[in-house]
């Protein structure tokens, strides 16, 4: 879940998960997996464990302060296996285009 309000390019957007068991009690998966994909085909990969740029907070409480370098829809997508969960959750959000070419990539392309 996102909090609301614009994003703009090279801000901070915290996208937060919660994962439960089918009795919704809070539970830690084997593997948190986050996965973010720009406007324009990049993909970023984020493993619990692995990369510090994703966080376990508390019981099944995970998440990333993902700062988008372009502008456009951004895609993004929480993967989970093992300790009687298994799921995908997806979202997506939009970053604002700016004007200042050195901000966005997108922008700075298109005027080149």
């Amino acid at each position: 879940m996102l909090t609301p309000g614009r994003v703009y390019v090279n801000s901070t957007v915290r996208i937060a998960v919660n994962f439960q068991d089918d009795d919704a009690t809070d539970v830690d998966p084997s593997t948190v997996t986050f996965k973010a994909f720009s406007p324009y085909g990049t993909t970023i990969t984020y493993i619990y464990g692995t990369d510090a740029e994703l966080v376990r907070s508390d019981a099944g409480d995970y998440f990333v302060d993902f700062v988008p370098d372009q502008s456009g829809r951004w895609f993004y997508r929480w993967i989970s296996t093992g300790s009687g969960t298994a799921i995908a959750l997806e979202g997506n959000f939009v970053v604002q285009a700016t004007a200042d070419p050195t901000l966005d990539q997108n922008v700075y392309t298109a005027y080149r």
